[in-house]
């Protein structure tokens, strides 16, 4: 049974995003994610009111409790697009796949430039699924699991900012291939930046994060093998 605490630590987290979004709607400025600025207002609360993150964290697990349906429902544009799947199932595939292994390689190479340990490269290599699989993988492969959560969040809140610049500067304009490069490289942040852009390619954003996973979770290890 929720306590005053939860009913409180949770409205005051859903009134800096819904805050933060209305501002972000206002001005349109894309380095005010709203994501990012209700993190960092929950922070500066946090600090201010000396409270401890133990408290925050376990008076607003009502919030993770409404994240396995929010994911669910991904699955509607998808089936309403699901004869464009079906068209261009190979090419997503191959999209999909691509992006993972130059998220792996990525990864191994900065390790490598800045001669980072085993835990280090396990922690970050699944920077670009979602937490719940992330942390899974890094766990099982000696990685440290808040690392991988701040990267996982970081790499979601850069690809819901730049995603749409990146895809207008190297003028990517098909919807299906736009979908598959935010799911893939940037998961759930990146895919609500996609189901702005489109109905096309939030349903591609959506399946890309889902087999981008299956995939990251068969692909790291092997890595991992050869290191």
């Amino acid at each position: 049974m929720l306590n005053e605490s939860a009913f409180f630590y949770t409205f005051i987290t859903l009134a800096f995003y819904l805050i933060c979004l209305f501002i972000h709607k206002k001005l349109r400025w894309a380095w005010f994610n709203p994501l990012l600025m209700a993190i960092v207002f929950t922070v500066i609360m946090l600090l201010a009111g000396n409270i401890e993150y133990e408290v925050y964290e376990s008076n607003t697990k009502l919030i993770g409790y409404f994240l396995t349906p929010a994911t669910a429902c991904l699955a509607v544009p998808l089936y309403e697009k699901l004869s464009q799947l079906r068209k261009n199932a190979l090419a997503i595939l191959v999209g999909i796949f691509s992006g993972v292994i130059t998220s792996a390689l990525c990864i191994i190479a900065i390790a490598f430039i800045f001669k980072l340990d085993k835990a280090l490269l396990a922690s970050f290599l699944p920077k670009s699924v979602t937490t719940a699989i992330g942390i899974g993988v890094a766990e099982e492969l000696g990685g440290i699991a808040a690392l991988t959560a701040i990267s996982i969040i970081v790499t979601g809140i850069a690809g819901n900012i730049f995603a749409e610049t990146v895809c207008r500067v190297f003028k990517i304009t098909n919807p299906v291939a736009i979908g598959a490069a935010i799911g893939t490289s940037s998961h759930a942040g990146g895919t609500a930046k996609a189901i702005q852009l489109g109905q096309t390619e939030g349903a591609i954003s959506g399946l890309a994060i889902a087999v981008a996973g299956i995939m990251t979770v068969i692909v790291v290890p092997i890595f991992m093998n050869f290191i």
